[in-house]
């Protein structure tokens, strides 16, 4: 049996759900293959940052998941000797906990309403590489299939068989510490909608509640502890305020993580995105943020190669941008694992430092943003046109006061200040010219200028004149596919 399709996603977690609504959103046909027969339930990957969040306001289903989930409005930092530091996180940082069954379920039927579906019981077996298509072979309740498809996303996890078939390696290392993952019901006086840290001399762990007056707790433990009821209360006493008792536990195990991300984030036709790429130290909660970011970085230019809009030299930006990503988000967790695990005398270090960037505010300027997502940097790969002085640096998040604006899969060219201002027409003249590619907007405040801003969130040009608008357009012609490229 042999069958043809522009793009094969294998694996329907968050982040191969997510590319195939995307693309489908985009006007690409997708199949989505996914092994298992079930549907995900638990909790798993919980915490999704608002770069996360914007990518679930685009495809439809932000209302759904703010009701189901809580917003974490403050991270509360319990020091040892009852020090404690209560930092409100702001609006543009505030995460949702959202258990990922629910993630799930939600992207699943936004992949309904676009017209897609998932295909359960349907095993990854092989693929073959050629110049012009890659041939997925899979295995599901009719038997063997042969597809062809123009393109491939492995979105097959850490154990992903996309990347071993590659033969692409997975270097790195294991996280030294064991850690426990709880959930259930706690008694006690604790603030809802916050994350509590405790560092305190007995050792580390976080306290986070959920929806449905459930908590999280996790930590990480020595090799004696039970695995059950009095483990986890022995570590609430031990590290917690000490008014914390354990009611009901629906779920306890424990974890281990690895430092890794894989040697190619792409071979030829075929993309890894999510744990597929890369795996972390879990504090921080990062990890599904991360993949989701792969995805929204990968599908514009994908859809833009597909359907004739961009040349195939576009999709070259994913591995550097999304390597450099996945080195930030695991050098951060890293560093956040060893300062969670400190002996007492570095630890007291620690809190005497965290004090000090408490009193200054520096964990509310620098390290709030940087845990929610806003200081992941890319080099200059999309236009290459350098940065201009006082303007958003190509590469640098888009600025939160920013208007958001769908421009189907399209770079949008905003113009800021007085409209009457030459680069104002001459931004508007340079939209119409090159309609397929460019969207225009104007924003009247802010000073006289503009930004050029991809689809995934980045901007990839800035300037004030009309000379830097010519440069610019060259460079985006640049990116234009030849005629009669790709297919619709």
């Amino acid at each position: 049996m042999k069958s043809r399709t522009t793009v094969v996603i294998v694996g329907a977690g968050p982040c191969g759900l997510t590319a195939a609504v995307e693309l489908l959103r985009l006007g690409v046909p997708v199949r989505l293959l996914e092994a298992s027969t079930e549907k995900m339930t638990g909790t798993r990957a919980l915490q999704l940052w608002p770069p996360a969040l914007d990518i679930y306001q685009g495809i439809g289903i932000r209302e759904e998941a703010d009701r189901l989930g809580v917003t974490v409005r403050t991270n509360v930092y319990n020091m040892a000797g009852g020090k404690v530091l209560r930092v409100a996180l702001g609006a543009e940082n505030e995460p949702l906990l959202l258990p990922q069954e629910h993630t799930v379920r939600l992207l699943e039927e936004a992949l309904e309403a676009a017209g897609g579906k998932v295909e359960r019981g349907v095993t990854f077996e092989d693929l073959v590489p050629g110049e012009d298509s890659v041939t997925v072979q899979v295995t599901g309740a009719s038997g063997t299939e042969l597809i062809e498809a123009d393109w491939v996303i492995g979105a097959d996890g850490v154990r992903s068989a996309v990347r071993e078939r590659l033969d692409i390696g997975f270097p790195g290392q294991r996280v030294p510490t064991n850690l426990i993952l709880a959930e259930g019901r706690v008694d006690g006086d604790f603030e809802e909608g916050a994350v509590h840290y405790f560092l305190g001399r007995g050792g580390s762990l976080v306290f986070a509640p959920m929806s449905g007056g459930r908590v999280r707790v996790s930590a990480p433990i020595p090799p004696d502890l039970p695995i059950d009821e009095t483990g986890v209360q022995r570590l609430l006493d031990e590290r917690g305020p000490g008014d914390l008792k354990v009611v009901s536990l629906d779920h306890i195990g424990t974890f281990s993580s690895s430092e890794r991300i894989a040697s190619s984030l792409r071979r030829g036709r075929v993309f890894l995105v999510g744990d597929a790429a890369h795996t972390h130290s879990p504090l921080g909660g990062q990890g599904l943020n991360l993949g989701l970011q792969d995805v929204h970085n990968l599908t514009w230019k994908l859809a833009g190669v597909v359907r004739g809009r961009y040349g195939a030299q576009v999709l070259a930006g994913y591995e550097v941008e999304r390597r450099q990503a996945a080195e930030q988000i695991v050098g951060m967790t890293g560093r956040m694992m060893r300062m969670f695990m400190l002996k007492p005398a570095a630890a007291r270090v620690r809190n005497a430092v965290w004090g000090v960037l408490d009193r200054t505010g520096a964990l509310r300027r620098w390290f709030v943003p940087l845990l929610a997502g806003w200081g992941v940097r890319y080099t200059d790969e999309l236009l290459r046109v350098g940065a201009k002085r006082g303007r958003a640096k190509p590469g640098t998040r888009t600025p939160h006061w920013v208007p958001a604006r769908d421009t189907d899969g399209r770079l949008r060219l905003l113009t800021t200040g007085d409209a009457s201002a030459p680069p104002v027409a001459g931004a508007r003249a340079l939209a119409e010219r090159n309609a397929s590619l460019v969207a225009h907007d104007h924003f009247a405040g802010r000073s006289e200028g503009f930004l050029v801003l991809r689809p995934d969130g980045y901007v990839a040009a800035s300037g004030t004149s009309v000379a830097d608008l010519a440069e610019v357009e060259t460079r985006i012609r640049a990116l234009a596919a030849a005629p009669g490229a790709g297919r619709e």
